[in-house]
């Protein structure tokens, strides 16, 4: 009879209560499926014995064939270490334990075979061992199934507890033994034969107990290819259904307000990224489907008039449209830049953010119900549930990052049947990330830059440099140019960057002193008034300089600024410092960012700068960003649960990855229910993978 998987660890054969509370506490291991699925981080060659003078010291793991020749506790400043002598016929070396003393002394016998393996130590011109793995020759020769032994993930307190690597190898092998080395085959025959993988059994095997090097690769190969298969094929799934259960308002055809402002009103030609992702909007808005799309672009690539002509499609089908942004200065960004494209169209549009006024605020929601007021500009401020419309149509979400999934979702309810959706970032997010955490969304990218925009130079400039630097900002304030210069935020140390700031304020201040010269200053502890009065007033041009904390980060628009200053760039990560950089560069003039650092740089920092001075690609510069940090860390905890893999790696494994999604998406075009008999074991494995079972219901 096969044993169930989903039985729960503490009824394995060696393994028992305490130990299951600690295999559950430190792994997540709950189920014999868990255990299975505790891969091995890496493989270490066993084949081969090291003689006691072959030592060398690197501290590597070695294996030696010897005999503990005596015992002795020594006294250090807390308890006792245990010494044990082992000897080969070359030489002796020390075996070290720290804990666990009593138990080693009871078990371990002097003068008999033993194999020990562990990582050396050099120290009092001798080599020791610490806390070795101990096995009597006899016993190892019969357990070595395999010249690579597994090295599994662990943690001090299982070590400390004794549930060591060889440990969980036992446990490993025991589990095989229970199992009787059966598993269900979870790819169809169809798909193994064309792809040349390896039956489940001997994949789990091998990745195990690998017999060869060549087995290992393949079972690495078929497993991480299963686990980013059925990734992959939810996230279609999800998409499909979105497709086919939630109708969207079909927009048949492009009006008057589309083409007067297309024909006669376009400030510039659209780039070939611009028509293509317009072109993709356009047949998601003409069809009987809610569109659901991702809009990627670059700081500057122009995703603003791509977004405002997909709301004239709206409004030449007699529907409202409404732009919800982050944050107020943002929000005030766009309704100035639409409201002047709008007048021009006898557009009414409006902006509603926690500033309005009472008075104004009742006169835009009786508008909006009435369905006189066509677009509105705002914050969050448009979920309040007071903000009802007439008929909403299209829903754009700029910055969407910055949004929860439920207050994103609370727009979907300003209609009766949810409106189209296109969220816009400009946070370009590496290809792998996107399919993986994204996969459920159509996805369009900006990837030009529009006519005439000139790239931004970036160079790096050590503090000894500052003189240099501060005779450039001058040059440049001659020329009519206005300056960034950005401290770095960080909350551990909030105190210490405020005295940075407020140091670089006065240095600055006696370098450029009034009246020649104004300076702006914004931090996070400023009133909100403060900030935006100090702001409008570089906006104006009434000030040269601005000292400034990340909060200018997102959505400051101002062309005539030519010179971001970056003070300890080395303490920003990757993205910080690209959207940074993109507070300049918008006008028509040549535009420099300046990282300044000390000389001590790691060589993480290193790489960050030497990227960002090498490239302006938004999307290099991500592909960077996720081999520093990992995925975890860039699309943070919310949204990185998807990537908890087991096995394969999305950075490394990006070739297996896109293979996996091209054959989810065949075989979902060819059988979207999954109904056909060949594919019968796709539909119960992706049935039982219980976290998809919700949307799973949707279909069948």
């Amino acid at each position: 009879m096969a044993v169930n998987l989903q039985t729960p660890i503490d009824y394995l054969k060696g393994v028992g209560p305490n130990r299951a509370d600690l295999l559950r506490k430190e792994l997540g291991i709950h189920t014999y499926q868990d255990l299975i699925n505790l891969f091995p981080n890496r493989y270490i060659d066993r084949t081969r014995y090291y003689k006691i003078n072959q030592l060398q010291r690197n501290n590597a793991d070695v294996q030696i064939v010897g005999k503990i020749k005596s015992f002795k506790e020594v006294a250090q400043k807390r308890g006792k270490r245990l010494v044990g002598t082992f000897q080969d016929e070359t030489g002796t070396i020390e075996l070290v334990w720290f804990r666990g003393q009593k138990w080693i002394k009871e078990n371990l016998k002097l003068n008999k075979t033993y194999v020990a393996f562990g990582k050396t130590n050099w120290f009092n011109g001798k080599f020791s061992m610490p806390h070795p793995e101990l096995e009597l020759l006899e016993e190892h020769e019969k357990n070595l199934r395999s010249a690579m032994q597994p090295v599994y993930p662990s943690t001090e307190k299982l070590s400390n507890r004794g549930i060591t690597n060889r440990m969980i190898g036992k446990i490993m092998q025991q589990l095989f033994i229970e199992t009787n080395g059966k598993f269900v085959e979870t790819l169809p025959d169809y798909l193994r034969s064309e792809l040349k993988l390896i039956n489940k059994q001997v994949a789990l095997f091998n990745v195990h107990f690998p017999k060869s090097q060549d087995l290992l690769s393949r079972a690495q190969f078929r497993l991480k290819f299963e686990e980013l298969f059925y990734i992959q094929l939810q996230l279609i799934i999800k998409n499909l259904v979105h497709k086919s259960k939630i109708k969207g308002f079909p927009f048949e055809h492009v009006g008057n307000y589309f083409n007067t402002f297309f024909k006669a009103h376009l400030p510039f030609d659209l780039t070939g990224a611009q028509k293509r992702v317009l072109k993709e909007i356009r047949a998601d808005l003409g069809s009987n489907a809610q569109m659901n799309r991702l809009l990627q672009g670059d700081v500057g690539s122009g995703k603003t008039i791509v977004a405002f002509m997909s709301m004239l499609i709206a409004l030449d089908n007699g529907f409202q449209a409404c732009l919800m942004a982050p944050t107020e200065i943002l929000s005030v960004q766009h309704f100035n830049g639409l409201q002047e494209w709008c007048k021009i169209l006898n557009i009414k549009i409006e902006i509603l953010t926690g500033s309005t006024k009472t008075s104004k605020r009742r006169k835009i929601h009786e508008s909006l119900e009435n369905g006189t007021l066509q677009i509105i500009i705002g914050t969050h401020a448009l979920l309040e549930d007071k903000v009802k419309f007439k008929n909403l149509g299209l829903t754009i979400i700029d910055e969407q990052h910055r949004f929860g999934v439920a207050q994103r979702s609370k727009l979907w309810h300003k209609n009766t049947s949810p409106p189209h959706v296109l969220v816009m970032t400009a946070t370009p997010i590496p290809r792998t990330l996107a399919m993986s955490v994204y996969g459920d969304l159509d996805i369009s990218i900006i990837d030009e830059l529009p006519p005439g925009r000139k790239s931004i130079k970036t160079v790096h400039r050590y503090d000894k440099n500052r003189l240099n630097v501060f005779k450039f900002i001058r040059d440049e304030i001659s020329k009519g140019r206005q300056i960034y210069l950005v401290y770095p935020l960080i909350q551990e140390s909030e105190k210490m960057d405020y005295k940075d700031l407020m140091d670089g304020y006065e240095s600055i201040s006696r370098d450029f002193p009034m009246p020649q010269f104004q300076i702006s200053i914004v931090h996070g502890k400023m009133k909100p008034e403060d900030k935006d009065y100090e702001m409008q007033r570089f906006i104006k041009g009434e000030t040269q300089i601005m000292v400034a904390t990340t909060v200018i980060e997102v959505g400051v628009n101002v062309p005539n600024a030519s010179v971001m200053i970056i003070e300890s760039a080395e303490r920003f990560g990757l993205s910080q410092l690209h959207q940074l950089r993109g507070r300049v560069g918008r006008g028509a003039e040549q535009s420099y960012c300046i990282l300044m650092t000390s000389h001590k740089l790691s060589n993480a920092s290193k790489t960050r700068l030497e990227t960002m001075v090498r490239t302006n690609d938004g999307f290099e510069i991500a592909e960077v960003d996720l081999r520093l940090r990992g995925p975890g860390d860039i699309m943070g905890t919310q949204q990185s649960g998807v990537l908890n893999l087991k096995i394969a790696d999305i950075i490394k494994d990006n070739d297996i990855l896109q293979h996996a999604r091209h054959h989810a998406k065949s075989i979902l075009k060819i059988d979207p229910t999954l109904a056909l008999s060949e594919n019968n074991v796709i539909l119960s494995t992706y049935k039982q993978l219980s976290k998809y079972k919700n949307i799973w219901n949707y279909i069948s």
